[in-house]
C-alpha cells in the first residue's frame, strides 16, 4: 500500500496516455492525488488504472504545444477543481534524424512539443499555485543529453533547453512556495521507445549500468 503523501492534491500530467506519463499518473493516484491527464491520444488505459487506485480522474484531449489548447485545458482543470497543485510536464517526442537531413520545420516541431509545451503548461498553472502559496512542477529532460548518440540533435537540444528553463523557473518561483525540478530518465522500456526501433539499445544501456537491467 502506497503512503498517502499526495492526498487531496490536484495533479496534471501531460503525455499521460502511455509510457512514463502513464506510470507517473498512476503513481500519483496511488499516493492519493486526483489526476488530470492531458494528451492528444486516448488515455482510456491510464484512466482505468487511476480509477482502480480509487482516485478521481479527468481526461483532457489537447495539443500541449498549442497555446489555444493549453488555455482551454487549464480552464477545464480550474473550472472543475478550483486549483492545480502539481504539474508534470512529460509530453515529448524523440524522432531520430541525421543532422544533415534535419529540416528547420522538424527542428521547430520537436522544440514545440518538448520545450514550448513545458513553458505553456507552466504559464497556465503557475497563477493557481501562486494563489495557493504551494506548487510542484516537474519537467522531463533526458539522460541522453550527457552521452554521445547519433541522429538526435533536435531532441537533445530541446532537452538541454528543459534544464535551462527549469533553473530559471526555480529561481523565479521559489519565493511563492513553488518548487521546479527536472527529472532525467535514461533509456526506458516504453512502447514509444520500442516503436522507434530502440530495442537493441536497451541491452547496451543495461550493460553500462551498475545494475544490469
Amino acid at each position: 500500500c502506497r503512503s498517502m503523501t499526495h492526498k487531496s492534491r490536484i495533479a496534471v500530467v501531460s503525455g499521460s496516455a502511455s509510457g512514463i506519463g502513464q506510470a507517473t499518473a498512476v503513481g500519483l493516484a496511488e499516493r492519493g492525488a486526483i489526476v488530470i491527464g492531458v494528451d492528444l491520444n486516448d488515455s482510456a488505459e491510464t484512466a482505468e488504472r487511476v480509477k482502480a487506485a480509487g482516485r478521481e480522474w479527468l481526461s483532457i484531449q489537447a495539443d500541449v504545444s498549442s497555446p489555444k489548447d493549453v488555455d482551454a485545458a487549464a480552464r477545464g482543470c480550474l473550472d472543475r477543481f478550483g486549483k492545480v497543485d502539481i504539474l508534470v510536464n512529460n509530453a515529448g517526442v524523440f524522432p531520430k534524424c541525421p543532422f544533415g537531413d534535419l529540416t528547420f520545420d522538424e527542428w521547430k516541431r520537436v522544440f514545440a512539443i518538448n520545450l514550448d509545451s513545458q513553458f505553456l503548461m507552466s504559464k497556465a498553472f503557475v497563477p493557481s499555485m501562486k494563489a495557493s502559496g504551494w506548487g510542484r512542477i516537474v519537467n522531463l529532460t533526458s539522460g541522453s543529453v550527457q552521452i554521445a548518440s547519433d541522429n538526435m540533435a533536435a531532441y537533445k537540444a530541446s532537452k538541454m533547453g528543459t534544464i535551462g528553463l527549469t533553473r530559471g523557473m526555480a529561481s523565479d518561483l521559489g519565493r511563492y512556495g513553488i518548487t521546479v525540478n527536472a527529472v532525467s530518465p535514461s533509456l526506458t522500456r516504453t512502447a514509444g521507445v520500442l516503436s522507434y526501433g530502440a530495442k537493441e539499445f536497451l541491452g547496451m544501456a543495461a550493460d553500462m549500468q551498475a545494475i544490469k537491467r
